[in-house]
């Protein structure tokens, strides 16, 4: 696999770390969480009991962001326990966390210290807001960033007011970034022969994600307001019932104007106004009701049949039960079966990633806490079995 050559030292907790180790993973980078021996990653705790959300004492947290891994037991605050690390750094190519700001130099093992024991490592650091700037301290979660990032004021309607990304974008959008910070310091130090470090704020990534919307706001200083599944341009594209559902309807210029008033047959909307965008845009409104009123008259298959026959952008709002199980997703190989300890299957999403000469991909199951602490210093490390009891024995390691 394309990362096979790498190998990550995982210091990651909750989900915006571990949600980018697990992208490395998954594209084949041997991935070695480095736990708290006794306690291990937070995530471990989450729903482990819960009857619908765990698997043999797995919350499906846990079970997703840390599938393809190994666990190893290391205590970083014991002087013994950082001597065990720091051997690891020296056989390792990338080193993630998403601590707080300050808290690898307080542990010793921020990038000036990790590269004087290996110039050639890379370091990744997820926080809320970066390592500069006055809110470096400042504690923050997904819904923190959504609401400081912007995006979350032009979700919703003016009515119902802000409303956050229903997927946790804040964290995800900092692992995923994360994830290709990484690749590109790797990349560098193919040339250079030497690693960085790699700064990620979460709130930047949600900065970054707002993309033209924020140049129109820089270009303009008009601040956008929420319009919910409606488009600022684009008429009509919107979200609107059906008999049976909902249905997506994105008519991106006149061009498919046309077609779907060919497609739809709605005398009303044949206008001499609304043959270009700028008229259609002003009777927003009218237009919507009228589409609208016209869809609620079928089921959304009929629709969706009859929209793609005239190959007007168009899809269902799917739940997660549909989204899931649609013949395009499983075809793409998005849901993939992981084998747990005892032989039990799980289902989770799979890697959007698709490489043509990556080899049949394989998940196999997350870690059971310090599972793999003696075979990874064995065989990183080169540590014989006396030196792993000795330093067992002093809680060293776990």
């Amino acid at each position: 696999m394309a990362l096979e050559h790498i190998t990550v030292l995982d210091l990651t907790h909750m989900l915006s770390g571990p949600y980018g180790t697990m992208l490395l993973a998954d594209l084949g980078a041997r991935t070695i969480k480095v736990e708290p021996p006794g306690t291990g990653e937070g995530t471990r705790r989450l729903l482990e009991r819960d009857p619908d959300y765990s698997r043999e004492g797995m919350g499906a947290y846990y079970l997703t962001l840390n599938r393809n891994k190994h666990s190893v037991c290391i205590d970083l605050k014991q002087p013994a326990g950082l001597a065990v690390f720091m051997d690891l750094v020296r056989q390792a190519d990338v080193v993630f966390d998403n601590f707080g700001v300050g808290v690898t130099a307080r542990l010793g093992i921020d990038h000036a210290a990790l590269s004087a024991v290996n110039p050639r490592i890379v370091t990744c650091s997820v926080t809320g807001f970066g390592s500069t700037g006055p809110d470096t301290q400042r504690p923050a979660f997904d819904l923190v960033v959504q609401a400081m990032g912007g995006g979350m004021s032009i979700s919703g309607t003016p009515e119902q007011g802000p409303t956050r990304s229903g997927i946790p974008i804040g964290d995800l959008g900092g692992g995923m970034f994360g994830a290709m910070g990484v690749l590109a310091a790797l990349a560098e130090r193919e040339r250079t022969g030497r690693g960085q470090h790699v700064d990620v704020s979460m709130l930047d990534a949600q900065i970054s994600l707002l993309n033209y919307m924020a140049t129109m706001h820089l270009m303009s200083g008009i601040v956008p307001q929420g319009i919910g599944n409606s488009h600022f341009v684009h008429v009509p594209y919107n979200n609107y019932p059906t008999a049976d559902g909902h249905i997506i309807v994105a008519c991106i210029g006149d061009a498919f104007w046309e077609r779907f008033l060919e497609c739809m047959d709605l005398p009303g909307l044949r206008k001499s106004d609304y043959a270009r965008q700028p008229g259609r845009y002003a009777a927003k409104a009218d237009i919507d009701a009228v589409v609208a009123a016209e869809l609620r008259t079928q089921p959304t298959a009929y629709w969706l049949e009859r929209l793609s026959a005239a190959r007007i952008p168009c899809g269902p709002v799917n739940n997660f039960g549909q989204a899931l199980d649609d013949a395009q997703v499983r075809a793409r190989d998005m849901v993939v079966d992981v084998r747990l300890k005892s032989g039990a299957m799980v289902q989770m999403p799979g890697n959007p990633i698709k490489l043509s000469a990556a080899q049949a991909e394989e998940f196999g199951r997350p870690p059971e806490l310090g599972e793999h602490t003696d075979s990874v210093l064995g065989m990183l490390s080169g540590y014989d079995g006396e030196r792993l009891a000795a330093l067992r024995s002093s809680g060293a390691i776990g």
